[in-house]
């Protein structure tokens, strides 16, 4: 049904993006902030609008029907290839649509007060807007070659707001190295759009899923090669193995910045493309094994580079990682609500350590080393008892949000149809370590004694409302946005499985997701399980840091090797740098510039010059004022003309 309202969900925020860009040198600070929260305040109301409008829908036509759509205008037109601007809200677009524009609402109200003394107050604002302008139109884009412009674009602000204070140094070079990093997943995502052009001649969503099961054959060679191209982008924009490394270094930007990224926008990208294309995914199995085998290996990986790490914001990076892996792993083993619904929660949670984080970085003056931190827990209260909600929340303590929607991944994992148990160990050996090293972050920050010097620990204080007002709301969604994905066996109704099901073409009888054929017994069973190794974390941290603190120390020393490897994150980025990094900067230094560049084009260019300067000089010669010469040379002209014309 056509509804020309949803074109406002995505252009309220670029309006405002181009206000603040055009008239923010000149306004107030408040009326800047105002302006851009208003602005994605207004696309969460119309979102809602949106969401109840397709409620409706849903009750009155078949479920698999109840789609609205808005087409903007003809983009191309070119042969078979025919692109519009247009968007569509289904019950997935719909669903992110709200988490996307409420988070990143609240993050801009936070804003307010986190960055209300920067220099650049209106140019940071009027970025934020343009990165959930590019974001909703990811989710909102009807086909993929527009779905590709928001997946630029958030890429683009990513560069643009992590190196925000570009006058550091090292902040640019994060910035640039975000940029570079998501071009190379970018360019096997670009890959994927055209072959499957060329397979099925269409890049719109409702083409591909109806014409996809006709003219790609199951495992075949074609539909393997264009999941697994469009998965590269995936691992890019969503900080999966091989090219997760930007995201940690994306910390270089504002605070609020890294919860809007690790949060509500860009790494969530990689996730919401593959479910939105999952009757192609469904029809390719070995690259639906390899999603799940990154997804749970970035998960375990990450969760244990996060056990040692110092950095409050760079733990809280590794976390993120490590949960997208638990989304990859869930939408791999083919259980795609699963990965939204932990999305969803993800979103809600992750959003709220990060502005938790940030509070605390205000409070330390700008210090981000957990080492120098203690006993915050008394002088910032509302900090501290929101990042206890989210910590408990991520470490997957029921009954918090975060507990049903990890414990429903690990049990597909298991369970379900393209499951195994390999996946469902390592994953469970994951959230023990998600547990141990959230509680090793909450008790080195908030418990104990300030170790922070004498002239730090006068001035703590606890953040402005306008910051801590936001922190409550999510405290609220993390410990209660669950209950729409309780499962059934738990008493629930499982709402957001059932909303989701026409997109996932449960309805339709395309493709059906095996749910576990297994008791409820044994589903309680590893609900206890995954209970128990979330306890055994936070135990562990307990003992670690807070009744025999020497503990940890004494352990680090004794497995030195193993510590200094985890400290250094494997050392990847310095593998990254003598294997990749230095041979194509001597390959561009050497081969490209001094041979091909100078050599060879600045060469013929130069040679082509001398050669007309010598020809010229000879000519020259030949002008001496004699009006003979002059003449033989006209008389052995003509001969010359006259000569080749008659042979």
């Amino acid at each position: 049904m056509q509804e020309a309202f949803i074109r406002w969900i995505v252009l309220f925020p670029l309006l405002g993006a181009g206000l603040i860009a055009a008239l923010g040198r000149r306004l107030p600070r408040a009326a800047v902030g105002i302006l851009a929260c208003s602005t994605v305040g207004a696309s969460f109301a119309a979102g809602l609008a949106g969401y109840f409008r397709l409620a409706d829908l849903a009750g009155q036509v078949h479920p698999a029907a109840a789609v609205l759509t808005d087409h903007f205008y003809t983009w191309m037109a070119l042969g078979r290839l025919n692109v519009g601007v247009s968007f569509i809200l289904d019950p997935l677009s719909s669903a992110m649509v709200l988490m996307v524009a409420g988070v990143s609402f609240l993050i801009h109200v936070y804003s307010m007060g986190y960055m209300a003394h920067d220099k650049s107050y209106w140019r940071y604002f009027s970025y934020l807007n343009l990165f959930v302008f590019f974001m909703l139109l990811l989710i909102t884009a009807d086909s993929l070659p527009l779905m590709f412009i928001g997946w630029e674009g958030v890429g683009l602000c990513s560069y643009l707001l992590i190196g925000f204070w570009f006058e550091d140094p090292e902040k640019a070079y994060a910035g640039k190295k975000a940029f570079i990093v998501n071009r190379v997943g970018d360019f096997g995502f670009l890959l994927g759009i055209i072959l499957l052009f060329w397979s099925l001649g269409t890049v719109d969503f409702a083409g591909i899923t109806s014409l996809a099961p006709d003219k790609l054959a199951v495992g075949g060679t074609w539909v393997t090669l264009i999941t697994l191209l469009l998965f590269l982008g995936a691992t890019g924009k969503s900080a999966q193995i091989p090219l997760y490394v930007w995201l940690p270094d994306a910390m270089a930007g504002p605070t609020p910045v890294s919860a809007l990224i690790h949060a509500a926008t860009m790494v969530t990208a990689g996730v919401y493309m593959i479910v939105r294309l999952n009757v192609l995914y469904l029809m390719a199995p070995v690259s639906m094994a390899v999603v799940a085998a990154v997804g749970v290996l970035t998960a375990i990986y990450a969760a244990s580079i996060g056990l040692v790490q110092n950095d409050i914001k760079k733990v809280l990076a590794y976390s993120t990682i490590s949960q997208l892996g638990y989304m990859f792993l869930a939408v791999g083993v083919g259980a795609f609500s699963a990965g939204i619904f932990h999305l969803v929660t993800h979103a809600f949670f992750k959003a709220l350590l990060f502005l938790c984080a940030g509070s605390v970085i205000h409070a330390m003056g700008g210090r981000q080393d957990i080492r120098e931190m203690g006993g915050l827990r008394t002088k910032l209260p509302a900090t501290y008892w929101t990042f206890l909600i989210a910590t408990v929340t991520i470490a997957g303590l029921p009954p918090f949000s975060g507990f049903f929607s990890k414990d429903e991944i690990l049990w597909q994992a298991f369970g379900g149809a393209k499951g195994h148990w390999l996946l469902w160990l390592t994953g469970f050996l994951a959230a023990g370590m998600t547990a141990f090293y959230m509680f090793r972050l909450l008790f080195l920050t908030f418990f104990g004694r300030c170790r922070a010097d004498h002239e730090t620990s006068a001035r703590i204080h606890e953040s402005p409302k306008v910051m801590t007002v936001p922190l409550v709301i999510l405290a609220v969604l993390s410990a209660l946005g669950g209950y729409w994905g309780v499962p059934e066996v738990l008493g629930g109704a499982a709402r957001l499985h059932h909303w989701l099901a026409p997109v996932l073409g449960n309805e339709n009888g395309t493709f059906r997701f095996e749910a576990p054929h297994y008791s409820h017994a044994v589903e309680y069973l590893f609900m206890a399980l995954s209970v128990a190794v979330a306890a055994g974390g936070i135990y562990a941290a307990w003992v670690f840091y807070l009744r025999r603190p020497e503990t940890a120390g004494s352990l680090a020393g004794r497995l030195r090797i193993c510590y200094q490897v985890l400290l250094n994150k494997y050392y990847v980025d310095e593998i990254y740098n003598i294997f990749i990094v230095q041979p194509v900067k001597l390959g561009s230094t050497y081969l490209l510039w001094k041979l091909f560049d100078v050599s060879l084009v600045d060469g013929a260019v130069n040679l082509t010059g001398r050669t007309v300067r010598g020809l010229g000089r000879l000519a020259a010669r030949l002008q001496n004022g004699y009006a003979q010469v002059y003449a033989i040379s006209f008389l052995l002209g003509v001969a010359l003309v006259l000569g080749s014309l008659l042979w």
